[in-house]
């Protein structure tokens, strides 16, 4: 049975994605974190697909982390998938905190892609 901490972030979950949809010319980038990592993806609603990813069990990343589940694991991430989404054309998404409150490692991964170079 679910906490009600789990429902909570559900309803929220459902109420952003009803409002936020990703389109073939501006994504939907996608957060979800847990306890020990952080994943990010790029994904066309109207396609069906996820076009990029990035998290922290990537190779790229995981061998320069010390810990994986921290602030600057999050920074690290944010600035890989912009520079993934750059390098495929892709410079505007539409941000999706999939029912996350927007602080700690939600904020530092959305604030590292925007100074990378991704618009929200």
């Amino acid at each position: 049975m679910p906490s009600e901490k789990t429902e909570k972030r559900t309803a929220r979950r459902a109420r952003i994605r009803r409002k936020v949809v990703g389109s073939d010319a501006r994504p939907r980038l996608s957060i979800y974190r847990s306890l020990h990592h952080i994943y990010a993806q790029i994904i066309s609603d109207e396609s069906g697909r996820t076009l990029l990813a990035a998290s922290t069990l990537g190779a790229e990343l995981a061998g320069n982390l010390k810990k994986k589940g921290d602030v600057s694991a999050a920074k690290a991430v944010g600035k890989e998938i912009a520079a993934r989404c750059l390098k495929n054309g892709i410079s505007e998404v539409t941000f999706d905190r999939n029912g996350f409150l927007y602080h700690g490692r939600i904020k530092a991964l959305a604030d590292a892609a925007r100074e990378a170079g991704l618009k929200f």
